[in-house]
């Protein structure tokens, strides 16, 4: 099913990705009278960034049979994603969102209820063309999306479809989607089921009253390794067994904040699939996030692969002295290598 030309991918992402409209930075939405287009979706995100590190990567997923749905999927595809796996529904149509900045941050409005995306089913993940994937990842935007999404979720963590792959799943709660006393217990029981989470102390705060990473660990005792991340503070790796890791975030000027999560995650699993080491997954995590945070989109241009391993091998000295343009240089054109 992989065809004599395409060899199975290491990375699958399950989910929604949706058209997104944007104005000009810093101008509201109301007043702005062009929007950008752009494609916004954690999974997808973290399949691009993937990608672009040089990773084979797959997108599961649901567009609809619309202009939409095309762009979505070409512009996946564009940044070196197989999208083969991706279906497109005839009666539903694709997700859209609308960014809106402000003084006090971007807010979002979603336009996704009943949307392609959410008709995903459990029945994706027997997709032979998956096969030999060393890795699931999954995001707790998906069980918010319909009935048969949380059970699609919970089924890659519970039977384990995609046979020898670890599952990464990034807890992502998104309020607006629904509220923490509905979604706490849900996303609990699925992350304490993968074997790598990642999840935002402020998150795990609103979530489960988790007040630091070592509270959060000890009430998901499940996975191999938990990632807390805090922000502008830095991030923690806490294994099951051994001493946690901290690396400090960089220092880099945010234009946006949208799809820097999704980055770290790419960078972290990235450096995992290597076997780089988890204090090399955290500055590789840092060093992704903080090319996205720079930029208006979800998503950065691909950077040197050999760059950013030689910034996340720094000493520590070097590295807290790290400067934003090397952080930010290193533009590869897409190759990731």
């Amino acid at each position: 099913m992989t065809g004599p030309d395409r060899d199975p991918p290491e990375v699958v992402t399950v989910g929604e990705s949706m058209v997104v409209l944007s104005p000009a930075a810093g101008m509201p939405l109301e007043a702005a009278d062009r929007l950008a287009v752009a494609v916004g979706g954690a999974e997808s995100n973290v399949a691009v960034a993937l990608a672009g590190l040089g990773h084979r990567t797959a997108w599961v997923s649901r567009v609809g049979a619309d202009p939409f749905g095309r762009l979505v999927v070409r512009r996946v595809a564009a940044a070196g994603v197989d999208v083969r796996p991706v279906t497109v529904d005839q009666r539903a149509s694709t997700g859209l969102y609308l960014k809106d900045p402000g003084p006090d941050g971007t807010d979002v409005h979603y336009y996704r209820a009943g949307s392609a995306a959410s008709r995903l089913t459990p029945a994706v993940l027997a997709d032979a063309r998956l096969a030999g994937a060393r890795l699931l990842h999954l995001s707790g935007i998906t069980p918010a999306l319909s009935p048969s999404c949380r059970a699609l979720v919970e089924r890659a963590v519970t039977t384990r479809p995609l046979a020898g792959a670890l599952v990464s799943f990034d807890v992502n709660h998104r309020p607006r989607l629904w509220p923490a006393g509905r979604a706490a217990p849900v996303l609990h029981r699925v992350a304490d089921r993968a074997d790598v989470v990642f999840v935002g102390l402020d998150e795990a705060r609103r979530l489960w009253g988790s007040g630091d990473p070592a509270a959060v660990r000890r009430l998901l005792p499940g996975p191999d390794l938990v990632v807390v991340k805090d922000a502008a503070v830095g991030a923690t790796a806490l294994p099951r067994a051994g001493a946690a890791s901290f690396v400090p975030t960089l220092r880099v000027p945010v234009r946006e904040p949208v799809g820097a999560g999704d980055a770290f995650a790419a960078g972290f699993l990235s450096a995992l699939l290597r076997g780089a080491g988890v204090d090399a997954g955290l500055r590789l995590g840092h060093l992704t996030a903080a090319r996205v945070l720079a930029v208006a989109g979800d998503t950065a241009p691909p950077a040197d692969r050999g760059h950013l391993d030689t910034l996340a091998a720094l000493p520590e000295a070097d590295w807290s002295a790290l400067d934003p343009a090397d952080v930010l240089a290193g533009d590869d054109g897409g190759s990731g290598r």
